[in-house]
């Protein structure tokens, strides 16, 4: 379809607009997983995908997801994450998909795991008397030894280089 017809398609034209909400560097992993929710045999109307497009782009622009009743910290690094998760999974996936239920769940798992790290590293500079710990490059990986996924690791270090280079540290 040209771009001309695309536009001219409202439909379509709210399906782009969509898109253009969307993180530019998950464009094609947004795209692959779209895909998975095509029925066999038909192609994905012009409304779904822009519904679905229009799903995505506000939770993924204001960095959490509404989910088990509670807001989730969602940054780009966890959505890209389970993005690659999700498709690695579809030949086991019963699809087409129906909701971005599954990608919510991959998404709080990597949140829960954050939380998990943070508060162990809280009960940990408790236990010694400490005040609360600096966020150092490591200080998850002794905590927790290596029991959370590496970009899992990598955000809490960026994080810990945030409040490093803010000069506070402090967390509570």
């Amino acid at each position: 379809m040209s771009l001309d017809g695309l536009i001219a398609t409202e439909a379509a034209r709210d399906a782009v607009i969509a898109a253009l909400g969307l993180p530019a560097p998950l464009g094609k992993l947004i795209l692959q997983y779209i895909g998975m929710f095509r029925p066999p045999k038909r192609q994905l109307s012009w409304d779904r995908v822009a519904a679905l497009f229009s799903e995505l782009a506000l939770p993924m622009a204001h960095g959490k997801i509404e989910r088990k009743g509670r807001a989730w910290s969602a940054p780009l690094e966890y959505w890209r994450a389970a993005l690659e998760e999700i498709l690695a999974k579809r030949d086991t996936l019963r699809l087409p998909l129906k909701s971005h239920g599954y990608l919510y769940e991959i998404i709080v798992g990597y949140a829960g795991k954050t939380e998990a790290a943070q508060e162990a590293l809280r009960e940990t500079s408790r236990a010694h008397g400490h005040q609360e710990q600096r966020w150092g490059a490591g200080a998850i990986d002794k905590v927790l030894e290596r029991q959370i996924p590496e970009h899992v690791k990598e955000q809490l270090e960026r994080i810990g280089a945030k409040f490093k280079k803010d000069g506070d540290g402090d967390q509570g």
